[in-house]
C-alpha cells in the first residue's frame, strides 16, 4: 500500500544547514525535489510549488517581487531551475483589472506570457494564479492520495474538518483556473489563521512565509492524514473485503504475457502502443476485492489521475478459479470493443460545439481479477506512469469508500477536463513522434557490436528493445550503457540460448510482458569457425547449423506467434553475411548455415505477407570493430586462410571491397533500421549487403 499502511509516515527531510547555502529560488527547487521524490505525496508531474522572490529588475534595476512557479507540464521531483515559469507579481495582481469573469476565465491564460520575468522562455501553467493570488510567499500543491481520498469522499467538507479543524479549510469542486485563484486569494484573507486548503475531489494547497515552513507543514498535513485514516480503518477489509484469490507471481505474468499482445493489436490500429504490467499489492488487493467493478465503474476523482488513465478503466473477463485464458482471449475483441462505443457515447453526451474531435476511445487501464494490472499509452514511461496513477486512485478509492462513500468527479467536470481546449492546445504542442514511437524490437546477440549499434539505432528513433544475448555480463553492460543515454524504461534484457525451444518462448513471453508484444526482430545471434572441410567436425557443423540456422527458425517462428496474434504486422530483420551468397575458404559450416538463413527469410517472407509480416536480410561482411565472433579463434582462422598476420586482416578486408572501406557495426544497424521503418514498407523477401562492394556477393 502507497499511503496507509502503518509506520507509513512521512519523514521531514529538510536539511537546515544545506538549505542556508542557497538563495530564495534555490531553496524552492530544493523544496520541490524533495516533495517530488516521494510518491506518496504526489505523483509524477502532479503538484506544484511556487515562490514570491524579490528580484533585480533587468529593466529598471529595482527590486521587484517575482513569482517562481513550476512551468507547464514539469515533474516537482525531476525539476531543475530552468523548469521554472517567473512572472511579475505587480502584472499578475493587474491581471484582475482585466478579467471578464468565469465565463471567460481560459482568456486570462493567453495573457501570461505578457507578465514574464526577464524573458524566461518556459511557459507558465493554469495553475499560476493558483499560486500567484495566495497572499504568501511560498506555496505548495500536492496530490497525495491521503488528502484525496478525503477529498473524493461524499462528506468531504465535514471530514476535512473533523481531521484538520480550522487549520485546513475546504474549497468545493472547481477546474483549476483563474477563477480558483481568485477563490484560493478569498479564502486566504478571509482565514487568516489557516495553513492550507483541501479542494474537493483535487488536492491539497498549503502556504507559508519561508521554504521550510511551507515544507513542514505540507509534510505535517499529509501525516496526520495518514495517521487519521490508520485509526479509522484499523481492522477494516477494503473494497468490501477479498472475493477472489490471486494466482501465484508465475502464473499471473503468464496469463499477462498472452493477453497483453492481443489488447495490444486491438488498441494499436491507428497509433502503436507500449504495454506495461503491476501486479503490486495494492493492485492485486484491488482487483481480488469484492467492490472492485463498482468502485472502478465510478470512475477516478482527480484530474491528473484520469487524464493519464481515462476516465474510467476495462475489466477484463477472466475467472483465477478456471483460468480459461483462451475463452478470456475470445470474449476481450467484443470487451474492448463494448469499451470504444461507451467512451464514444460520453463524448457525444458531453460534447460542446467547439470541443476538439473524439479522441482514442481505447481504454488506457485494464483490470485483470486474480492477475493485475496491463495498461497501454504512446510509449512505456507514459505506460508506466498511468498505471502508478490508477494505482493512486485505488489508494484514494480505499481511503474514501474505508470512512465515506467514494465518489468520482461528475461525468460532464470530468469531459471538461479530458477535453479541455487548453489541454488540446498543449497536446498539439507535443513534438512529432519519433519514427520508430511505439514500436518494440528484440534484437538477439544484443551484447554484440552490431546487436548493440542496432539497439542504438532504433532506441534514437524512439523504439523500446528487448536485449537478447547468451552471455549475462555482456548483456548487463550493454544495458547499462543504452539506459544511461536512453533511460531505463525503453530498455531490458533476456538471457536467452537461441537453440533452446523454451528458452525462447520465455524470452518473447518475457518481452509481452514488459512492453506488451512485438513489432521488430533482428536476428543476429552468431558464431564463426572456420576449419577446412576435412577437418570440420561433426560437432563444429551441427553447432554451426544449430545457432545461424535452427535458432533464426525458433526466434522467428515466436515472433510470428506474437505478431499474428497482434494482427498489426511487424519487420523481421536477420543479419546473414556475405558468406552467405559467396564461398569462403576453410568455413563451408559457416557459410552453409549462413546460406539457410537466407532462404529461410525467402520462405518466412512468403508466410509473413498476408499478415503484413515482412521479412528482409542485411548481409554484412568483415565487421570487425566491436563484434564479438572477431575476438576469439575465428580472426586467427581467417588471417591463416588468407596468408595474413591478424594486424593485417581488417585492411586486407578493406582493400579486397570494391570501395574500398572498413564496414563498421553503425553501418549494419542503418541498414537493420531501414527494414525497420516505414521507409521500407512495401519491401520483403530482399537482400542489402553491405559490404563495401564484394562482386561474388552481388544478388544479380
Amino acid at each position: 500500500m502507497l499511503n496507509l499502511a502503518a509506520g507509513s509516515r512521512l519523514t521531514n527531510l529538510w536539511d537546515a544547514g544545506k538549505a542556508s547555502a542557497m538563495n530564495e529560488a534555490e531553496r524552492l527547487l530544493y523544496r520541490s525535489n524533495l516533495l517530488g521524490s516521494d510518491k506518496r505525496i504526489t505523483n509524477y508531474g502532479g503538484g506544484n510549488t511556487s515562490a514570491k522572490v524579490m528580484e533585480r529588475d533587468p529593466l529598471t534595476g529595482d527590486q521587484t517581487e517575482v513569482l517562481w512557479v513550476k512551468g507547464s507540464g514539469g515533474d516537482v521531483g525531476t525539476i531543475r531551475m530552468d523548469g521554472f515559469a517567473t512572472l511579475y507579481m505587480d502584472k499578475l495582481q493587474a491581471l484582475k483589472g482585466i478579467y471578464r469573469g468565469v465565463e471567460y476565465e481560459d482568456e486570462m491564460v493567453g495573457y501570461l506570457p505578457h507578465c514574464t520575468f526577464n524573458l524566461n522562455p518556459r511557459a507558465a501553467s493554469i495553475d499560476t494564479p493558483l499560486h500567484a493570488y495566495v497572499p504568501k510567499k511560498h506555496v505548495d500543491h500536492m496530490h497525495p492520495d491521503a488528502i484525496i481520498a478525503i477529498a473524493a469522499a461524499s462528506d468531504s467538507k465535514a471530514l476535512t474538518q473533523e481531521i484538520f479543524g480550522a487549520e485546513i479549510g475546504w474549497l468545493p469542486w472547481k477546474r483549476p483556473g483563474y477563477e480558483l485563484g481568485l477563490w484560493l486569494e478569498k479564502f486566504c484573507l478571509d482565514n487568516p489563521e489557516a495553513k492550507g486548503v483541501v479542494l474537493e475531489s483535487h488536492g491539497l494547497f498549503t502556504w507559508a512565509d519561508t521554504a521550510e515552513e511551507c515544507y513542514a507543514t505540507t509534510i505535517d498535513i499529509i501525516n496526520k492524514a495518514i495517521e487519521w485514516f490508520e485509526h479509522k480503518t484499523a481492522g477494516k477489509d477494503a473494497f468490501g473485503g477479498p472475493k477472489i484469490t490471486a494466482l501465484a507471481p508465475a502464473k499471473r505474468r503468464e496469463v499477462a504475457a498472452r493477453l497483453m499482445p492481443a489488447i495490444r493489436g486491438m488498441v494499436s490500429t491507428k497509433q502503436h502502443m507500449v504495454g506495461h504490467f503491476d501486479d503490486s499489492d495494492a493492485v492485486l488487493e484491488f482487483v481480488c476485492a469484492r467492490d472492485m467493478e463498482a468502485l472502478a465503474a465510478l470512475g477516478t476523482s482527480c484530474p491528473d489521475h484520469f487524464l493519464r488513465t481515462k476516465i474510467r478503466p476495462l475489466v477484463v473477463d477472466f475467472d483465477p478459479a478456471n483460468p480459461d485464458v483462451d475463452e478470456t482471449l475470445a470474449g476481450l475483441g467484443p470487451a474492448v470493443e463494448a469499451y470504444r462505443d461507451d467512451y464514444a457515447a460520453y463524448y457525444e453526451r458531453c460534447k460542446h460545439a467547439d470541443s476538439p474531435a473524439l479522441r482514442d476511445p481505447n481504454a488506457v487501464v485494464y483490470l485483470v481479477p486474480g492477475v493485475g494490472m496491463i495498461t497501454f499509452a504512446k510509449d512505456k514511461a507514459t505506460a508506466r506512469i498511468s498505471a502508478e496513477f490508477y494505482t493512486n486512485a485505488i489508494n484514494v478509492m480505499r481511503g474514501a469508500s474505508s470512512v465515506s462513500t467514494y465518489r468520482g468527479l461528475p461525468e460532464q467536470e470530468a469531459f471538461d477536463i479530458e477535453y479541455w481546449l487548453l489541454e488540446e492546445a498543449k497536446l498539439q504542442r507535443m513534438p512529432k513522434p519519433k519514427s520508430l514511437a511505439g514500436k518494440i524490437a528484440l534484437v538477439t546477440g544484443g551484447a554484440g557490436g552490431i546487436g548493440s549499434a542496432t539497439a542504438e539505432r532504433f532506441l534514437k528513433e524512439g523504439a523500446c528493445v528487448v536485449l537478447a544475448d547468451i552471455d549475462g555480463d555482456a548483456l548487463k553492460a550493454t544495458e547499462e550503457t543504452l539506459a544511461a543515454r536512453h533511460s531505463k524504461d525503453v530498455v531490458r534484457t533476456v538471457v536467452m540460448d537461441v537453440t533452446s525451444e523454451d528458452a525462447v518462448a520465455d524470452s518473447f513471453a518475457r518481452a509481452a510482458l514488459e512492453y506488451g508484444g512485438l513489432d521488430i526482430l533482428v536476428s543476429n545471434a552468431g558464431i564463426a569457425s572456420s576449419a577446412p572441410v576435412e577437418e570440420t567436425t561433426l560437432d563444429l557443423w551441427n553447432r554451426n547449423m544449430s545457432i545461424l540456422s535452427t535458432g533464426y527458425f525458433l526466434v522467428s517462428r515466436a515472433a510470428f506467434q506474437t505478431m499474428k496474434v497482434q494482427k498489426i504486422g511487424g519487420s523481421i530483420i536477420f543479419i546473414g553475411s556475405k558468406n552467405g551468397l559467396a564461398a569462403s575458404p576453410g568455413a563451408s559450416a559457416y557459410c552453409t548455415a549462413k546460406a539457410s538463413e537466407l532462404h529461410l527469410a525467402r520462405c518466412l517472407a512468403l508466410e509473413g505477407a498476408p499478415d503484413g509480416i515482412r521479412v528482409n536480410v542485411v548481409n554484412p561482411d568483415a565487421v570487425l570493430r566491436g563484434s564479438k565472433i572477431w575476438s576469439g579463434d575465428w580472426l586467427k582462422e581467417r588471417a591463416e586462410a588468407y596468408g595474413k598476420d591478424t594486424s593485417e586482416l581488417e585492411e586486407h578486408y578493406r582493400q579486397r571491397s570494391l570501395l574500398k572501406r572498413s564496414v563498421l557495426p553503425e553501418d549494419i544497424a542503418e541498414a537493420s533500421y531501414f527494414f525497420a521503418s516505414e521507409a521500407s514498407s512495401k519491401s520483403t523477401g530482399n537482400i542489402i549487403n553491405v559490404d563495401a562492394g564484394n562482386v561474388q556477393a552481388f544478388t544479380r
